[in-house]
């Protein structure tokens, strides 16, 4: 499996118990729905994807999932995974509709201010920062928009564009 076919779950954090199983620290709003997974997707040495097969699993304290996989039996086996993160196949991901989004999603997509028109294709997100942007490539000049609910209007998955009702200026100082 690649790792650009699957998205982040989480990251193994600790081990749990000296059989070998350890707590997967789940980074979604919604840990309730990966609790009874088969597998997952461990990465190694930061480019190897290895499907793990889960025995059994359980939530532990609302973010982590307590896992016992196959194959790993005892805490020094637990402790060569602690600290590797954990993938599962984008096909899993729960569908969103309306204007929620995920990321990767809308790369490609072209953006849309009511005003101004079509400006631009989406070919990035910054979630490095305290506010997430939207990369925007209009031509050669790259042009960040803060995503704000407040100026977004509506994702149309059909026409693939992302439609804002942006203050004035914003696109025309990058311009």
């Amino acid at each position: 499996m690649r790792k650009e076919d699957c998205f982040y779950l989480g990251k193994i954090a600790k081990k749990f118990s000296f059989k070998g199983e350890v707590l997967i620290y789940l980074d979604t709003d919604e840990p309730e729905i990966y609790e009874n997974l088969e597998s997952v997707f461990v990465e190694f040495n930061s480019k190897n994807l290895i499907p793990f097969f889960i025995e059994n699993s359980n939530l532990h304290k609302n973010d982590f999932l307590r896992v016992r996989f196959e194959d790993v039996n005892n805490e020094e086996e637990a402790d060569e995974i602690i600290g590797c993160e954990v993938y599962l196949p984008l096909k899993m991901l729960p569908k969103l509709t309306g204007n929620k989004f995920y990321y990767h999603e809308v790369i490609g997509f072209e953006i849309e201010d009511k005003r101004l028109g079509v400006f631009g294709k989406i070919v990035a997100i910054n979630d490095s920062s305290a506010q997430p942007l939207f990369e925007v490539l209009n031509g050669e000049v790259e042009i960040l928009i803060p995503m704000i609910d407040h100026f977004l209007v509506k994702i149309d998955r059909d026409n693939k564009k992302v439609i804002m009702d942006l203050p004035e200026g914003l696109v025309e100082m990058y311009l």
